[in-house]
């Protein structure tokens, strides 16, 4: 005797399948915006530095150093500020430099220091 069975799949079980192909989907996408997301601020992170330390690396060929100055990187990066500040140090002829780098409308800023030989 021939038993005959059902062919497919019934509509709960499709129901739940979708289900969880969607949660996978939803989740795979979340984590590469995610991804994304770190990746494009290390990388404004890394311009900031390289800019800062091209400022610092400058100091050596200038004769004076001004207590407080700012700008912008215009026209390479106008998006991209700086402030600088020269303050004593407790050793004598010594002074303290920070460069402070901002992007992102002044949301997101890094600061370098250095200490420069007067």
């Amino acid at each position: 005797m021939r038993t005959i069975g059902a062919r497919g799949f019934t509509l709960l079980e499709v129901m739940i399948a979708v289900a969880i192909i969607a949660g996978v989907v939803f989740t795979v996408i979340g984590v590469v915006n995610n991804h994304l997301a770190v990746a494009g601020r290390d990388r404004d992170e890394g311009v900031a530095v390289l800019l800062g330390r091209q400022m610092l690396d400058d100091l050596d060929t200038r004769q004076d150093i001004p207590e407080k100055s700012n700008g912008t990187f215009a026209p390479v990066r106008p998006d991209y500020a700086w402030v600088m500040t020269s303050t004593a140090t407790q050793v004598p002829g010594f002074r303290k430099v920070t460069v402070a780098i901002s992007w992102d409308n002044a949301r997101r800023t890094v600061s370098l220091v250095r200490y420069v030989a007067k």
